[in-house]
């Protein structure tokens, strides 16, 4: 940077770099596009898994595109938005992590073409923006009514979550398995079904078959009986949740005891003894045949509760205490000198089970449980946490399908259905926006394009004939991929949660209008080696992606 007088002036520290316009511009979409390459392959029925190796040799393999993002270590400060992209995806509904980084990854790259052209990043942005608000209108208007007793179609989405992941083979069951798991803790508030998945609770063990995997109408605790002398399983009983210890509290400070003689001895542990009995005692007078602690619970104050045959589990997570609250109806209890009947919760069975070579605590037979569980089981660790992630997105599936109560055809059909709208709506303009509304038309695409080049097909050909239905009015008109035809998605019963579509366009929309805002890429002299540099053509230059 020069003054008036030829001096250089420095405004950054020693060592940074600095890319600007244009080249800044070019490296932060490759970036982009290259992320969402890393995943294209995975989408769809027919699409391949990845699989991800870290520094110490674990190894995890998935086609989930939240997943593969996470895993990989990416650099470039782009490539990161576009992880956010999927990171914002599945925290809000779960799927679709894949489709919104590929539309992103498509905007990018026609907006790189329409740069070329001289358009200016800032009319990009604005036709993409104005492209996006269309999009989200028509979706609107395409979605179709869903709610809680729709069991068959709750049913579809979920199994059109599981499609392509190795929970497939065993979809039918899963997917009853998450349709039961959402009908059992859904509640109606002001007249509208609320569906919380975080009472959901899932947990996994490795061994048995994916046809083992079962819902439980409670809560499965990876915790054992304290003691050996209590019984193993126990029916039709009252369960006491408390979230402080039942021990003697330690003394506070520098505060000492001077114990000179045996009997003073003897005389304190037998009123340690007294007041450890005396706790338990008052949980025992309260009627309660299985108490679950927070915290600690004493070895006097164990046998003394085996004696009584009492069930009890010590240092439980907090997060379950609240889910075996709403599972069995107690509540969970601080002051054991002040329970109430009604602060104790029903559970039919409470057994000790070795699931996976570990001991684990059911509570199930609650009497309407708004918490439950679903314990997933599977031949190898790799395939237990593929069905855990097929699972997770089966049930956040549903529930964002109820939250909106609407939903649309899958296939690729409803891309091409917004893709003909858009042409229209930029039929209106006559500025140079109307050609960035049509990059946005073009780059939805992408999703019916890619099912067809992962299911081996010809991608171009089966668009025509995709866009020639469309035109006649058949609005569910997809591709199936199995057959190669174009189907009616909803007749197949491939359907997926309106909410998906949503968050994907707008986190799609939003992360490439940032991008192309971008012409200034600086880096700080203390993080110069790292500075992003990536020409076309690659992962190359500075830039290590992975």
């Amino acid at each position: 940077m020069n003054s008036g007088g030829n001096q250089p002036i420095f405004i950054l520290a020693e060592g940074s770099k600095k890319t600007s316009g244009r080249n800044a511009q070019r490296n932060n979409i490759e970036a982009g596009k290259l992320v969402a390459e890393a995943v294209k392959s995975t989408l769809g029925p027919k699409g391949m898994d990845k699989m991800l190796v870290n520094s110490i040799g674990d190894v995890v393999i998935t086609n989930d595109g939240a997943t593969i993002l996470s895993e990989m270590q990416i650099e470039h400060p782009a490539a990161k938005m576009m992880v956010e992209v999927a990171k914002t995806q599945d925290d809000e509904v779960g799927d679709g992590t894949t489709t919104a980084v590929i539309i992103a990854g498509e905007l990018l790259d026609k907006a790189g073409d329409l740069l070329e052209k001289q358009i200016h990043p800032t009319v990009i942005t604005m036709g993409f923006r104005m492209a996006r608000l269309k999009a989200l209108a028509v979706l609107d208007s395409l979605g179709a009514k869903v709610t809680i007793n729709d069991k068959e179609l709750l049913k579809n989405i979920a199994n059109t979550a599981m499609t392509g992941k190795n929970a497939e083979r065993s979809s039918e069951k899963l997917s009853n398995i998450a349709v039961e798991a959402i009908t059992k803790i859904a509640e109606t508030v002001d007249g509208k079904t609320v569906v919380d998945t975080e009472n959901i609770k899932i947990e996994k063990k490795q061994g048995g078959s994916m046809a083992d995997t079962e819902v439980i109408d409670g809560v499965i605790i990876d915790k054992e009986v304290v003691h050996s002398g209590m019984p193993k399983r126990i029916e039709d009983v009252k369960i006491l949740l408390v979230d402080s210890a039942l021990e003697i509290k330690d003394l506070e400070g520098d505060t000492k005891i001077s114990i000179d003689s045996p009997e003073k001895l003897q005389a304190f542990m037998e009123n340690e003894e007294k007041s450890l009995k005396d706790i338990s005692d008052r949980v025992i007078k309260t009627g309660a045949k299985v108490i679950l602690c927070q915290k600690g619970i004493d070895d006097v104050a164990q046998h003394f509760l085996a004696k009584a045959g009492i069930v009890a589990a010590r240092r439980v997570k907090k997060s379950d205490m609240e889910k075996l609250a709403k599972a069995t109806g107690a509540k969970i209890v601080s002051d054991i000198k002040n329970i109430l009947p009604t602060d104790l919760g029903y559970a039919g069975i409470v057994e000790e089970k070795k699931i996976g070579g570990e001991e684990m605590l059911y509570i199930r037979k609650c009497k309407n449980p708004k918490a439950v569980t679903i314990m997933i089981r599977g031949g190898s660790e790799h395939i237990v946490e593929e069905v855990e992630r097929a699972m997770e997105d089966a049930v956040k599936g549903i529930a964002a399908a109820i939250e909106l109560g609407k939903i649309v055809p899958g296939g690729g059909a409803i891309e091409i259905e917004l893709s003909r709208e858009l042409r229209k709506y930029a039929e209106s303009f006559k500025g140079r926006e109307q050609l960035a509304i049509n990059a946005f038309a073009e780059s939805l695409e992408v999703i019916p394009r890619s099912l067809a080049e992962n299911a081996g097909l010809d991608p171009i050909d089966k668009i025509a004939l995709l866009r020639a239905e469309h035109e006649k009015g058949n609005k569910s008109a997809g591709l199936d991929v199995f057959s190669g035809d174009v189907k009616d998605m909803t007749k197949l019963g491939v359907v997926e949660p309106l909410k998906i579509k949503i968050q994907a366009i707008e986190s799609a929309s939003e992360v490439a209008e940032m991008i192309l805002r971008i012409d200034d890429v600086i880096a700080s002299g203390s993080g110069s080696e790292r500075m992003p540099s990536m020409p076309p053509g690659g992962m190359g230059g500075d830039m290590p992606m992975m």
